[in-house]
């Protein structure tokens, strides 16, 4: 039996069109599936929770964006049951570090439901889950604008919110911890990633790998906002890392404490201090 989890309202409908292509797929192939379809996303956990424990299912699978995909990593991953992403979203940034297509779904069901799936390393910050990247400073304040912003709707917003947060922002003041040393820095923006990009291909960690059990950290030091304009663009090609104001090292476990607000895959995770560990193995998902 799988299970399939679809948000209807991911990319802005897409979520709908391809859930439909996934059922397809499993009603031609005669695969046993049962559909879960919520708006809301405590019905939604809630049905596939009591489900889980009533069924022995093969996989979980998550059609939607990066948001269902956390959503389906906090149920699956103590059941250690396999999930897997189907790219419905606007940013799908879990898909692109797993190296699947965004467009071609029906080679990945057709890996999912023909080979095992393989251990990824995921990260938990705080007891929550993650797969992409764990982040904080200046792209969390333009998150936390964004989901004020009753317009515009879509991508848009968000760049609504740099615009309005960029002129007034300041470096923010951290305290981190890492496997082995404690240091104070003032910091634009950290990412850690257990995943390679977010916020739809942006590699703010490029060289991230989910089987090496440590987390790439990014921190861009402070810098004028004109120079922030010209490294911005360089990290949809991972070139920004070059630059003398980014440090790259890698850990497995990162403690921050400061006046700011975190988020991981997207969601809300809260404000510091945040301890997070990356756990080698602790999920199962097909990549490519």
């Amino acid at each position: 039996m799988w299970a399939i989890a679809i948000n209807p309202s991911a990319g802005h409908g897409k979520g709908i069109s391809v859930g439909e292509n996934v059922v397809q797929y499993f009603a031609q192939k005669n695969l046993p599936y049962q559909v879960f379809s919520a708006q809301g996303a405590d019905t939604l956990r809630s049905d596939l929770e009591k489900f889980l424990s009533q069924n022995r299912v093969q996989g979980v699978i998550s059609v939607g964006g990066d948001g269902l995909a956390h959503l389906v990593l906090q149920i699956v991953v103590p059941r250690n049951i396999p999930f897997a992403v189907i790219p419905a979203g606007t940013g799908n940034d879990i898909v692109r570090t797993l190296g699947w297509s965004l467009d071609d779904v029906t080679s990945q069901l057709d890996r999912i439901t023909s080979t095992a799936p393989q251990p990824i390393d995921l990260g938990n910050v705080d007891s929550e889950w993650f797969a992409a990247i764990l982040s904080t400073g200046f792209d969390s304040v333009v998150n936390e604008r964004a989901n004020r912003l009753t317009w515009p709707k879509g991508p848009h917003r968000y760049n609504v919110a740099i615009a309005l947060e960029l002129p007034s922002f300041a470096p923010i003041e951290y305290e981190i911890t890492t496997d082995s040393k404690t240091f104070l820095t003032e910091a634009m923006l950290i990412a850690i990633g257990n995943g390679r990009s977010y916020g739809g291909g942006m590699l703010v960690c490029p060289q991230a790998n989910m089987s090496d059990g440590l987390f790439d950290v990014m921190i861009l030091e402070p810098v004028s906002k004109i120079e922030f304009l010209k490294v911005f663009p360089k990290v949809y090609s991972g070139s920004h890392i070059t630059h003398p104001r980014v440090k790259m090292f890698r850990t497995k476990k990162i403690s921050i404490h400061a006046q700011a607000i975190a988020y991981a895959d997207g969601e809300r995770i809260g404000a510091a201090p945040i301890s997070a560990e990356c756990v080698a193995g602790a999920g199962l998902t097909w990549k490519l």
